[in-house]
This record gives C-alpha cells, sequence and structure tokens, in this order.
C-alpha cells in the first residue's frame, strides 16, 4: 500500500515551512480556497471551503506510513477532508487529503490576515507557481474583506519565511488590488 497524500493550499505549498517528501505541484476540483476567521484563535486562517465549480492549485506530499500526527498537530484548527477528483501525477488510487476549518469553529468577525503569514504563502506560489500562479492566488481567494495586520517587523505567524524585497513589493501590489486598507 503506497503512502498517503495531503493536498496544501496556504503555506504548506511553501517548502520552507515543512520536509515531507515526494512533494509536487497539483490541482484539486470540487474546494475553493478562502481566508477565515474562527473562534480558535485571533486571526485568519486560509481554509479550503466545499464548491462543486471550484479549482486550487497547490501541493500534494507524501505522508510516510501514514503518520499524520505532527501534521494534524501543525493543521490542529482544521478538519482532513478526502479529495475526490485531482491533478496530481500520481498513481490513480492515491489517497489524498485536504484540511478545511470546520463549519463549528466559523466566525465571521473581523479576524486579521496576517501579512507574515501572506508573505509565506505567496512567497510558495511564486516558487511553484510564477508570478501568474500567485497572481491567480489573489484572484481565487474569497475573503479579502477582512482587514490586514502589517507584522512584518515582528512576526506572528509561527512559520514565517524571509521574503526578499521583490517578494514583499509583490505581495503589496497584489493586495493593493483586493484589499481596502493594511493596518
Amino acid at each position: 500500500m503506497s503512502d498517503p497524500y495531503f493536498f496544501g493550499y496556504g503555506s504548506l505549498v511553501n517548502r520552507q515551512t515543512h520536509n515531507f517528501p515526494d512533494a509536487r505541484r497539483a490541482r484539486v476540483q470540487g474546494w475553493r480556497r478562502a481566508w477565515q476567521g474562527t473562534s480558535l484563535r485571533q486571526v485568519a486562517f486560509l481554509t479550503a471551503v466545499p464548491d462543486s465549480t471550484g479549482e486550487i492549485a497547490g501541493l500534494v506530499a507524501a505522508v510516510p506510513g501514514a503518520d499524520w500526527g505532527a501534521l494534524d498537530e501543525r493543521e490542529r484548527a482544521y478538519e482532513r477532508h478526502p479529495v475526490t477528483a485531482s491533478d496530481h501525477g500520481l498513481i490513480p488510487t492515491a489517497q489524498i487529503q485536504i484540511y478545511a476549518v470546520e463549519p463549528v469553529h466559523r466566525d465571521p468577525g473581523a479576524h486579521p490576515i496576517l501579512l507574515s503569514y501572506l508573505d509565506t504563502v505567496i512567497q510558495g506560489y511564486l516558487t511553484e507557481f510564477g508570478e501568474a500562479g500567485a497572481c491567480a492566488f489573489f484572484d481565487t481567494t474569497a475573503g479579502w474583506h477582512l482587514p490586514v495586520l502589517d507584522d512584518r517587523a515582528a512576526p506572528i505567524y509561527p512559520r514565517a519565511t524571509m521574503v526578499s524585497s521583490e517578494e514583499r513589493a509583490f505581495v503589496d501590489e497584489n493586495l493593493r488590488r483586493v484589499v481596502r486598507t493594511v493596518a
């Protein structure tokens, strides 16, 4: 039996934030990506939301020995769900899971999007999918009505990566397209 896989669509696209083997670009159908406030913390999460017409670009990576413990701990605010439609280049019977915030934890309040989190995510998308793919992240992600908190000087996001001035400028330019204000 082969190892199962997770599908990452946020910070897990940035290979600097994990060491899971056999990571590769992929797309899943039947889901869309959104920023979501939750009752679990004061800042917004990226989540996958079921959507019959949706598609998300990201990475799939093996979970060796089906040992989900470390990844489930990292993604403790989420529940795993099976992916049924995807383009991933794996064997047709590959088992793929996607993490999503459970409806019981959703909070419509104005939880801010951390800029250090967004920088890390976009750095991954720029590396994996280039500028067009990173622009598509902004265009296909819902929830940009939430405020954005500039925590770059003192990152709150625990897996924040060092980003270049060019990467920061790319994030800033695209935020101006989709968000009203950055605090």
